[in-house]
């Protein structure tokens, strides 16, 4: 998925701390409707790094376990898994003791 370039931070911005950021920014709908759009992502990499953690791994073991470089792990906690298969990700949930399931959900109507 292509990202969209967001709104640049009005100076007036610069120095707060990421919360007020985001608040102030929340008052614009171009920003919430991309912080949306991402949200289910921003969830997923959330999910990886706290499994991660609790099976008490650093990137550098779990990248050893999957045959892999520690950078791939990086990587991928930062949002890059846009061309990891599901396959993949499998593997990755399964070293850390996880089955990687999905679901859908109805969007809501607006």
């Amino acid at each position: 998925m292509a990202r969209k370039k967001l709104p640049e931070i009005p100076e007036s911005c610069k120095g707060m701390t990421f919360d007020e950021l985001h608040k102030r920014l929340l008052e614009d709908p171009e920003y919430v409707k991309e912080f949306e759009a991402l949200s289910p992502e921003f969830d997923l990499l959330d999910q990886f790094i706290k499994a991660r953690k609790k099976a008490r791994m650093t990137q550098k073991e779990l990248a050893k376990r999957l045959k892999a470089q520690q950078p791939s792990i990086a990587r991928l906690e930062k949002g890059g898994y846009a061309n990891t298969s599901i396959s993949q990700l499998s593997k990755i949930a399964n070293e850390m003791g996880y089955n990687l399931q999905f679901s859908l959900k109805a969007k809501k109507k607006v």
